[in-house]
């Protein structure tokens, strides 16, 4: 059987599909590519998948790198899903479960993507990567080119996270800090590939393989559980990767025949302060507006227009799910809340989740019997300012 059950890739906007096995980023049309597999032909058993090491490569015949030995890891995946009694039981909902990527290499969840996207990338020749990025992924991407002996160029704004610069400065990878938001970040990096040869613009969504990366959290609630899938799962969204990689990965296991019922109600959750998927879905629009003047204090998800945010919107709407605002006082309330509780100190994207949990508890649209997952996507250690001395 081969490594990887990769066939195609296609456009899930115009339905164009493409030979995957090239450099290649964005459809003809504009829009972003989606890898698919030959599911039918995958023989893979359960009992055979748990006898596998416990990191995301485990799943290869779901992922898009061919032969193993392009494979570029630092032991991601495979990160803990924790009860959290004290405080699901605080919330009113006792069955609450935290996913916490905060535990795997460079931090967060990013570093799913990053893997992948890289391995892949090598795989198909190219060896010199270029990004915007809000901190953590151009912390993770810079991380694993370097594993991979690949030169990485990154452009973040000023006001991201200062672990971040410090994680792609020692790494070796190009540094940029921009005047701006995440958008201009792009234009920077944009305007650099111009007059520079032999980079790929690895932008959120821009190739097909950092999504292969992110879905393998989906994939690891499935096997978590037995197999057996949660009523809801909580997503901090920015660029929706994240939440556009659960839905897939759940989608294909139904195909594989390893679930079946209905699928989690999604929820996206954003800050008050750059919250235009859920406007968008407020408005039942199959896209979202540019958010003005984007402000949070949870930086990842300070998007204010996701390349993405047809398919975000595509995964709430086919899952009965919602798009949830919080507000910052809200979610920093809800990170220490966490932590006196249940000892984990999370990032301010997690803890948005949890005010998203308390507020649709209350409003009735979770029910107090549902078994609720919420993703923590990176460690609390990476944002010190949020705790005041």
């Amino acid at each position: 059987m081969p490594f990887s059950a990769l066939s195609h890739l296609d456009c899930p906007k115009c339905g164009l599909t493409y030979s995957p096995d090239q450099v290649i980023g964005l459809c003809s049309c504009g829009s972003p590519l989606l890898a698919r597999y030959d599911v039918q032909a995958i023989m893979l058993t359960k009992d055979e998948l748990a006898t596998r090491p416990p990191d995301l490569w485990r799943y290869h015949e779901l992922l898009p790198v061919r032969s193993p030995e392009n494979v570029v890891t630092l032991g991601e995946g495979m990160t803990p899903l924790l009860p959290l009694p004290r405080y699901g039981h605080e919330l009113g909902v006792e069955r609450l479960l935290m996913k916490d990527e905060g535990l795997i290499p460079t931090g967060t969840f990013k570093a799913r993507g990053a893997a992948v996207g890289v391995s892949r990338a090598y795989e198909v020749g190219v060896r010199k990567i270029a990004m915007p990025t809000n901190g953590n992924a151009g912390s993770a991407w810079a991380a694993y080119a370097a594993r991979a002996g690949m030169e990485a160029l990154i452009a973040m704004p000023i006001a991201a996270p200062e672990i971040c610069r410090r994680e792609v400065k020692v790494v070796g990878a190009e540094l940029h800090l921009i005047d701006g938001l995440i958008g201009d970040a792009g234009a920077f990096i944009r305007a650099e590939l111009e007059k520079r040869d032999g980079y790929l613009d690895v932008s959120t969504l821009k190739e097909p393989y950092r999504i292969e990366g992110k879905k393998t959290m989906g994939l690891e609630i499935a096997e978590q559980l037995g197999w057996q899938l949660p009523d809801v799962i909580l997503y901090p969204t920015g660029g929706g990767v994240g939440i556009i990689g659960i839905w897939k990965a759940l989608v294909e296991l139904r195909e594989l025949g390893w679930i079946d019922g209905p699928l989690p109600r999604l929820v996206a959750v954003q800050s008050s302060g750059c919250a235009p998927i859920v406007r968008a879905w407020e408005k039942g629009l199959p896209e979202s507006e540019p958010w003005p003047d984007a402000q949070t204090v949870a930086f990842g998800i300070t998007v204010p227009k996701a390349l993405g945010d047809f398919l975000v919107l595509q995964a709430i709407a086919e899952t009965d799910g919602c798009a949830v605002a919080v507000d910052d006082e809200d979610l920093l309330a809800e990170q220490h809340k966490v932590a006196q509780l249940e000892g984990s100190f999370i990032c301010p994207e997690g803890a948005a989740n949890f005010a998203a949990v308390r507020q649709l508890r209350e409003s009735g649209w979770i029910h107090a019997d549902e078994q609720v997952v919420a993703l923590n996507t990176g460690a609390g250690l990476k944002y010190p300012e949020t705790v005041p001395l």
